[in-house]
């Protein structure tokens, strides 16, 4: 068996909905990515890239032909390098990491390119067919951005509530406060701006170019609020339930984002191909599932999975990236794994970042790779929970460990 190792992971900025980066096709926000993967690679020949695997929660639109392998020949590169486009909701890219560490452990490969796109600005509405030709009555047209839709009546009605209040649920499940929610989210908007300003994603962003002559170039993260505080969170109104009983705003719970991530994943030989020393050993790997309305605690199982694979407890890990969905959901999975809070998305979490659905998972691997990377501890994980009930985990070692 061979070793799996990252060598590169990089983003763009993630843009709000509507906002900066909504004038970007999908597909060339992924080529755009992969464009500064190879760049960043002094001694790749192209050729030698066995295969690419791109997440992607939508495919409806304009990433619908197979975004892998569209953004593979948007980039240039020679069209002999295959392209699959995997869809594992809001864990596809980090999804699209663990396939291709699976190759690489079993020689099928020696150098994957990997990552996700998502552009929620640009998900189409679509029209579902009839069930007999020329219907009278009005048909709805539905919303792909987000959620359930075009539901099967087959699904029971508990499973196919909206994220929001499957979010009050787990909170009333687990006791979360608001007040805790607020100051969670509070907490990571400080983080984010902390860490841009003290130059951590430096090496971990690209700038996105103008995507017309009237456009301006995007170089970081949009939807970052610096002066957020648990008490200006507070006073923001609950979105799927009244204020009598909901808890859920919309400065406790992640934006909607366009977006686009990437890495190499490679075995040993991977390195002289690339001309890159590996940034993280890719020691762990666990997938789990639950109740679909209880959606926002399926990483406590997929982490502890894991954890178990890589031989490893918690007391060894000492960063950990969890995709902040929604601050109830985190802190649901933080109180269960029974950790210390501090070891959390300390460059700031998803509630700040954003969240571009299929570009969230590289972007937390990337994010504990290069933490381990400065802080020269040795053990990391990747986290995310995932819509309709499922959880993915990796965890990492920093191959130059120092502590």
């Amino acid at each position: 068996m061979q070793q799996a190792y990252l060598y590169d992971a990089i983003r763009t900025p993630f843009g709000k909905i509507g906002g900066s980066l909504s004038g970007h096709r999908p597909d060339d926000l992924a080529a755009l990515v992969i464009k500064n993967l190879v760049e960043r690679a002094p001694a790749l020949d192209a050729n030698e890239i066995d295969e690419a695997i791109f997440g992607n929660a939508n495919g409806a639109g304009e990433e619908n032909r197979n975004v892998a392998r569209m953004a593979l020949l948007l980039a240039g590169l020679p069209t002999s390098i295959p392209g699959t486009s995997i869809n594992r909701l809001c864990g596809s890219s980090l999804d699209a990491a663990m396939m291709a560490s699976r190759q690489i452990e079993t020689g099928e490969a020696d150098l994957m390119l990997v990552g996700g796109v998502e552009s929620m600005s640009r998900a189409p509405w679509v029209l579902p067919k009839t069930d007999r030709p020329f219907p009278m009555q009005n048909l709805e047209l539905a919303n792909t951005t987000l959620g359930w839709r075009l539901v099967n009546p087959a699904m029971p009605s508990e499973w196919t509530v909206s994220l929001g209040e499957a979010t009050e649920q787990l909170r009333e499940k687990h006791g979360i406060t608001r007040e805790e929610q607020d100051a969670f989210a509070a907490n990571s908007h400080q983080l984010a701006a902390k860490a841009w300003d003290e130059g951590k994603y430096d090496n971990l962003v690209v700038t996105v170019p103008p995507a017309s002559k009237k456009g301006t170039e995007v170089t970081r993260d949009e939807t970052i609020r610096p002066d957020s505080t648990a008490e200006s969170l507070a006073a923001l109104r609950t979105v799927f339930r009244s204020a009598e009983n909901g808890t859920v705003t919309a400065g406790n719970a992640s934006p909607m984002n366009d977006g686009a991530s990437g890495g190499w994943l490679g075995s040993e030989r991977a390195g002289d191909i690339l001309g890159l020393a590996p940034i993280a050993k890719i020691i762990g790997r666990g997938a789990a599932a639950n109740e679909p309305q209880f959606f926002g605690e399926a990483p406590v199982k997929a982490a502890n999975k894991a954890l178990r694979h890589a031989g490893l407890t918690w007391d060894d890990i000492s960063a950990l990236e969890l995709n902040e969905a929604f601050a109830a959901q985190s802190l649901a999975c933080i109180r269960q794994w029974n950790i210390d809070p501090a070891i959390v998305n300390q460059w700031g979490g998803a509630i700040a970042i954003g969240h571009p659905l299929g570009a969230s998972g590289m972007r937390i691997l990337g994010t504990v790779a290069r933490r381990l990377q400065e802080s020269g501890e040795k053990y990391g994980m990747a986290a995310i929970c995932i819509g309709v009930g499922q959880g993915l985990a990796v965890v990492v070692e920093n191959p130059n460990a120092t502590k």
